[in-house]
């Protein structure tokens, strides 16, 4: 299936409607290797030239990821955090580190969920991290729409209104982000080993007593 070719998207938009994109970017923000934002942009350059509304474009692409980032965090709180306490001994996890993971997500999870809506893998992966680890959701929720609004709307308006130089500026951006977001994730990891011992005390401070169930 050609997933970024623009009539096979015009063809699910005349078929489906918005709700095709919707659904799209709601399955990636769930944890699926979809094209999410290849399908905003080519949607939103569909809409250019057919006379479409840039508005339902956009609206449709944010409500489908918050929507889809949202299931993603029940996923994660509900299913991969018992996960993680029943078997994360077996590879490394001891209570200690889950309880560091909720720490860092306590302290920077906001961080993480807005701006990985900007970066491909971390737009799979954040809310469900979120979710396992037990970030608040009102705050997550906060997080996740501002993140998906200004995507939805920075992508959707701007190949809008500037066309195919937008869809071709967003590989080498996507490139640039990932590149980022595997130093900044390096770096903590690293930053996180050398230190482990120090936040694992704050973590126990910030959060006193066992696991909650």
């Amino acid at each position: 299936m050609e997933w970024e070719s623009s009539s096979h998207i015009a063809h699910l938009i005349a078929t489906y409607g918005f709700l095709a994109i919707g659904v799209i970017i709601a399955l990636e923000s769930m944890g699926l290797p979809l094209p999410g934002e290849s399908v905003l942009v080519l949607a939103a350059l569909h809409a250019a030239h057919h006379g479409d509304s840039i508005t339902a474009v956009v609206a449709s692409a944010a409500v489908g990821a918050v929507l889809g980032d949202n299931v993603g965090y029940w996923i994660g709180r509900e299913f991969g955090y018992q996960l993680l306490r029943r078997y994360g001994s077996r590879i490394g996890l001891t209570p200690n580190k889950i309880k560091l993971g909720q720490y860092l997500f306590l302290r920077h999870g906001g961080t993480v969920v807005f701006f990985g809506r900007f970066v491909a893998v971390l737009r799979m992966l954040a809310a469900v991290l979120a979710g396992i680890n037990r970030m608040d959701w009102r705050r997550f929720l906060l997080a996740n729409a501002a993140g998906a609004i200004l995507w939805a709307s920075a992508f959707g308006f701007g190949t809008y209104f500037f066309g195919r130089a937008v869809m071709h500026a967003t590989r080498p951006l996507g490139i640039a982000l990932a590149a980022i977001a595997l130093a900044v994730i390096v770096g903590t990891l690293l930053f996180v080993r050398a230190h482990e011992a120090e936040l694992e005390a704050k973590a126990e401070r910030a959060l006193p007593g066992p696991l909650e169930p």
